[in-house]
């Protein structure tokens, strides 16, 4: 799965729109349900604007699959300047995002060398939810 995850996230990378940064990110999430859901980045000429892969992919799948989504794992693709695999993990505010849908969801991203796995909590470890 972590394989069919990752592919998934270099797939919808491609058709980021990073026009300011080059900085092409694509995230795939899995649900408790099986289903896999895809995002990129998308950058906007007011840069506070832009939203993350990872936020994008979540938030198509609650606008398809409803509030009770809860995802399983999350990976992560990055490239700068048609570079591949550069390494990056979830952004601070993405880390918040997937930790509200899935505080048990494992990360998938590229390290310095390779692919890493980790949980969310280690990346977050003080993350909160207020259900």
């Amino acid at each position: 799965m972590r394989e069919r995850l990752l592919r998934c996230a270099r797939k919808v990378m491609k058709n980021a729109y990073a026009p300011f940064s080059n900085f092409r990110v694509g995230a795939a999430i899995l649900t408790s349900k099986g289903q896999v859901f895809m995002g990129c980045n998308v950058e906007n000429s007011s840069y506070g604007m832009t939203n993350c892969a990872e936020r994008t992919a979540i938030f198509s799948a609650v606008a398809k699959a409803g509030p009770e989504l809860e995802i399983v794992a999350v990976a992560v693709a990055a490239s700068a300047n048609d570079d591949h695999g550069v390494p990056c993990s979830p952004c601070g505010a993405c880390r918040q995002v997937i930790y509200e849908f899935g505080p048990h969801a494992v990360i998938v991203y590229q390290g310095e060398k390779g692919p890493k796995q980790t949980l969310i909590t280690d990346l977050l470890p003080e993350g909160f939810r207020l259900k």
